[in-house]
Formats: C-alpha cells, structure tokens, sequence
C-alpha cells in the first residue's frame, strides 16, 4: 500500500495525493442514497500525462480506478465500491480553444459548468453552451458522461449529442483522439469518420477516463423571456407539449410540479422559454405559442399563469437554484433524483405513479422532466428530498427508490444515470446480444476490470 502512495507522489506533488481518512471520507459518498464506500487513495491529476502514468499505474497493479468530475450524479456513480484510487479531474480546468466561427470549443475534463459559463459570457458574450440544471460545480464532461441535459437540448437534443471531438485515456494506458481532432487540428465534429465516442459515453467512466471534449456553441441570443401553461390534468401535457414543440420556437420546454408551498399543489407547470435579438422576434415566438395552446385556454382546461418580476427571474436562472433548494425541503441534507426517459405520451402514466409512490411511504416529492429534441423523449425525475438523521425515512426513501426504478422500465422508459440496483434492472431486462456486446466492448477496453468497478457489471 505505501509503495502504491510513493508511485503516485512520483506522478503528482505530494500535496495532490491523499489516503488521509478524512479526506478518503469525502470521495466515499454522494448526496444520493447509495451507501458509502472509502477509497484507499486521491490523485488529483493537472495533465493528460499524468492521468496516463496513473492510469498505467493502476492497471499494472490491477487496482480500481474512479474518475471524478463534480461527484453530483446523485446516483452513486463514482462511490469507489472496490476501493482503490479516486482521480478527482478538477485541478484539469483550462479552455483550450474557442472557434468563433465554426462555433465549438476545446476544455479540459475538470472545467466546471459556472467556470464555462462566466468563461462565455467574459470572451465570447456571442456564444453559449447548453447549461444543465445543476449547480455550478458539476463538471461540463461529468453531465455529459451521463448524458444530461441543458436549456438547448429541446431544440438540439441530449447535451452528449454536442460532442465535436474527446481525448481518452484508455484503461490500458493508452491516448487516443476520437473525432476530427483525430487527424485536423481542428475539433469541428465526429462526423464523418465511425462515430466512437459512443464507446466512453453513458458507460460512467468503466472504457477509459476523458480528459478533454469539443463541444457544439450556439447564438446567444440578446432576449429571454418564459411564458408557464398550467395544468391540473396530467392527461393534458403531451398534446401541450406536442403543440408547444410543433411551433419550433422554444429554446427549452420543461416541466414541474411539487407539493410547496401549498399553492402548487395539484398543479402542472410547463415552461416555455423563448429567446430573440429583439422584442419584436420575443412577441412573435409568443403569439406563436399562446395560438397553438388556444384550445387548452378556450376550454379553461389550462392557461397561462401570471408572473411577478422576481419569479421570472428566478425560473430564467441558470441553472436554476429552486431545484437546488427544494432538494433540501427536509432540511436533512439528502436528495435523491432519479426517472427515466420516456416517450412524451408516458407522461401521465409516470406522473400517476409518482403521486401513488409517495403516498404509499409517505414522503414528499419534486418532479422536474425536459423535452429532448422537437418531443422525440423528455426526461421524467422522481425527486425525493430526505432526511439523513431519520433512519425510518432513509429505508421509506430506498423502497420509493426502487419502486421508481420498476414502474420506469415497466412503462417502457430507460433509468436516467441509474445507480447500482437499477443498473442490474436495466441489464436484466436488455436484449440478451446487446449485453453481450456490452460484455466484449467492456473486456476489449478494460481487460484487468480496474474502471469504476461495480456500475454496468455485465458478467
């Protein structure tokens, strides 16, 4: 074990290493439900170089190896289960490249979110990425690796779907470029060579560690207004959505519903998010919407809800800070965000059981879904906030947990960064070649098992 600290102070200075047990504690856990498990070491890495030698390392040894963005997944997908080393990435948070013209950019793994943001809007206030609902220390690679989704995925799709180019570590030692970087100097898209990213995204760090991405820019336009529909009928959203995305001139379309305070109970929220260079371009893109949504109106089976200056504000935030609070509703310090991704028409039926799920443990809830793309999906969360000092309401949370995770697949949805138990669900219920597949990618890749052992456990 000591030789094994020594190796990595060789890699990387002393100050950068730890088997420290308070700080072992940090990397064990997340503020989801999965239970902890402690590393035996952090390595926080500065270069590509330096993740290889690790990474070498590790395989040499035949010891785990966890990548580690933010840590904000929710689902325990980097707890070290077998131990070993936590690369933590975000001293790795330099942007490389901004291409004004063919509008992508070049960073490194640990760029955060709120850094590429603020990075934006200082140099290049013309351009803007698609910006999750997250808080601001989630990784940009990190909410990609899980394929997540921003304020454009509406119009453009899963936020992986903007990938332009990655650098991979593979699990043998190996560096390697995937995409037009692969043999330009320039990371303008994956197309049209084989499209291998797909190999080391949704995987959660079991094919190799990235250590830097492309990724697609769009026009920050000068505008943004919201409008919200409400509803009290789940039975009425997707034809509100269908009309609302028929239109093509939303940014975002989402969609919430909670309990508190009391004035929110029973209803449906749609959000609509329109931006423009100019107020004339905002009015047109409204009537547009408020036309297509008239016969909701006329029937008074929905409408548009008034709204203060400051909650405006607030719902126009990015990322959005009411998840955020809500999140710690039992002011216990745990939330658990879990659903999956469905077709549009599954929404009252995933909505009706979330109101059954709660009632039967007797707990609160938050749901926020996304439209992706023009209503091809959306995704559906089930947010259970939790108090972490009551064990009774931490065992009613994991039953709600798996009951979510069985009423997902049994709709026909797929679990969004599923943690371990639904991970085995998902692969129980998969087409016996495809996890076949999986399998031989998996020992193709990794053929020592040393990455993030435990998540997509496919023998």
């Amino acid at each position: 074990m000591q030789s094994i600290y020594k190796a990595l102070t060789e890699i990387v200075d002393e100050e950068f290493v730890s088997n420290q047990k308070e700080e072992l504690y940090i990397y064990s856990q997340d503020p989801g439900m999965m239970e902890p498990h402690e590393p035996d070491y952090v390595v926080m890495p500065k270069t590509t170089e330096e993740v290889q030698r690790i990474v070498k390392l590790a395989n040499e040894e035949k010891i785990p190896i966890v990548p580690v963005g933010g840590a904000l997944s929710l689902s325990g997908l980097v707890i070290p289960h077998q131990g070993g080393i936590v690369m933590d990435l975000r001293r790795m948070d330099q942007v490389l490249e901004v291409n004004e013209e063919s509008r992508y950019i070049v960073f490194e793994a640990g760029v955060t979110t709120g850094k590429l943001k603020a990075y934006l809007d200082k140099f290049h206030p013309s351009l803007r990425f698609s910006v999750p609902d997250a808080p601001p220390s989630a990784t940009v690679v990190g909410n990609i690796v899980i394929h997540g989704q921003g304020r454009l995925t509406q119009q453009y799709g899963f936020n992986s779907d903007m990938v332009t180019g990655l650098e991979i570590v593979l699990p043998t030692g190996e560096v390697c470029k995937i995409g037009s970087g692969s043999i330009s100097p320039y990371w303008f898209s994956l197309a049209p060579l084989p499209d291998l990213a797909g190999l080391f995204l949704g995987w959660f760090g079991t094919t190799g560690v990235i250590t830097k991405m492309g990724l697609k820019l769009y026009p920050n336009k000068k505008l943004r207004d919201i409008e919200v529909f409400l509803v009290q009928d789940p039975d009425l959203v997707p034809d509100v959505i269908h009309r609302a995305t028929h239109t093509e001139m939303s940014e975002d379309i989402f969609t919430g519903a909670q309990p508190y305070p009391p004035v929110f109970k029973d209803i449906i929220m749609i959000g609509i998010l329109l931006t423009g260079d100019s107020e004339e371009e905002l009015e047109f893109k409204r009537k547009m919407i408020w036309n297509a949504l008239r016969c909701h109106i006329d029937s008074k089976e929905g409408g548009f809800m008034a709204m203060t200056p400051e909650i405006k504000q607030e719902l126009l935030e990015m990322p959005t800070s009411s998840t955020t609070r809500f999140a710690d509703v039992m002011k216990g310090g745990g939330f658990e965000y879990c659903g999956p991704i469905i077709p549009v028409e599954k929404f009252p039926e995933a909505f009706r059981s979330l109101l059954e799920i709660t009632s039967k443990y007797g707990i609160t809830f938050g749901h926020a879904g996304r439209v992706i793309g023009r209503s091809h999906c959306m995704m559906f969360s089930f947010g259970y906030p939790f108090n972490r000092a009551d064990p009774d309401n931490i065992e009613r949370t994991k039953n709600a947990l798996h009951d979510t995770n069985v009423v997902s697949l049994d709709i026909g949805g797929v679990p969004w960064k599923p943690e371990t138990p639904a991970q085995k669900m998902i692969l129980e219920r998969m087409d016996k070649n495809t996890l076949d597949l999986m399998l031989r990618i998996k020992k193709v890749l990794d053929p020592n098992g040393i990455m993030n052992p435990g998540n997509w456990e496919v023998e």
